[in-house]
């Protein structure tokens, strides 16, 4: 199995399986990423996943010509995005509900938060609004327009 599906079947975080094996973060997003892994590094996530190097190596190799590794690839990346959006409307929620106490100590008579809540906020609803695909001016039938166009062939 590939490293990423390794990590997710054991419900691991891309930081505790660098914990884990003792990589660095940057070294396990470049192999969940396709990037070529060093021997040492293959050897510790062998180790952690209690399976042979060998057994990483080719299936590798298989994944790279897996019909529905793209399509999962896809759900992968938009189930990080949705992440994102929720972990960006978190920390807009705290953030503002702190500039709001710190505004209703220093100057209660002139509430400026309003002003921070509602740019952060612009931003917040247009994230959210691209992760669900509410709208897609730039999605996936424009960039395969845009291929075809560059190509001149249909894909």
């Amino acid at each position: 199995m590939t490293v990423r599906k390794l990590r997710l079947k054991r419900a691991w975080s891309q930081e505790q399986l660098a914990q884990f094996s003792g990589l660095n973060i940057r070294t396990i997003q470049r192999i969940e990423r396709g990037q070529k892994a060093g021997l040492e590094s293959l050897k510790a996530l062998a180790a952690v996943f209690e399976v042979e190097v060998d057994d990483l190596l080719m299936e590798k190799a298989m994944n790279n010509s897996d019909k529905y590794n793209d399509e999962e690839n896809k759900v992968i990346e938009h189930v990080q995005d949705i992440k994102a959006f929720y972990s960006h409307l978190i920390n807009y929620a705290v953030v503002v509900l702190g500039l709001f106490l710190i505004n209703f100590l220093t100057s209660p008579g002139y509430y400026w938060a309003w002003w921070a809540a509602l740019g952060w906020g612009i931003g917040v609803i247009s994230h959210g609004l691209s992760v669900f695909e509410v709208y897609s001016f730039f999605g996936a039938d424009w960039e395969k327009r845009q291929i075809e166009k560059r190509l001149g062939k249909k894909l």
